[in-house]
């Protein structure tokens, strides 16, 4: 009989959510930050070294519509696999139980970097504008 895959499953996709949320605090959340903390020089040097932020912080809306569709997807993915059965030998149900709790947590810190990117991209911006 075939093993369920949804905890492994739900592992991978969590992975690639948190590393596509990762992308918005690059892009938009350490740029605001340095300025902010007037550490503009570290800023620009930054740049210098990695000319790709540039890129991403000109085109955040696709990065922050692409992290948001890879977070729904691992929401997805979590969701559907909340209840799925674990084995019945005791180390592998362990293994089962202990992996779906850490996808969980790198699923929630996808989130939350998603959501502190997303404050320094469009809501600080748009509250310094109008506030």
């Amino acid at each position: 009989m075939s093993e369920p895959l949804a905890p492994a499953t739900g592992v991978w996709s969590s992975l690639a959510a948190l590393f596509a949320s990762s992308g918005t605090l690059v892009c938009c959340a350490l740029p605001a930050l340095l300025v902010s903390l007037g550490a503009g020089a570290a800023l620009s040097s930054l740049v210098a070294a990695v000319p790709q932020l540039v890129w991403l912080s000109e085109h955040k809306t696709a990065v922050f519509g692409f992290a948001g569709a890879m977070l729904l997807a691992a929401g997805a993915l979590q969701w559907r696999g909340r209840r799925a059965p674990c084995p019945v030998d005791p180390a592998r149900r362990a293994a089962c139980l202990r992996t779906r709790a850490w996808s969980r947590r790198v699923y929630l810190t996808s989130v939350a970097l998603f959501m502190i990117g997303g404050f320094f991209a469009f809501v600080l911006p748009w509250w310094s504008a109008h506030g």
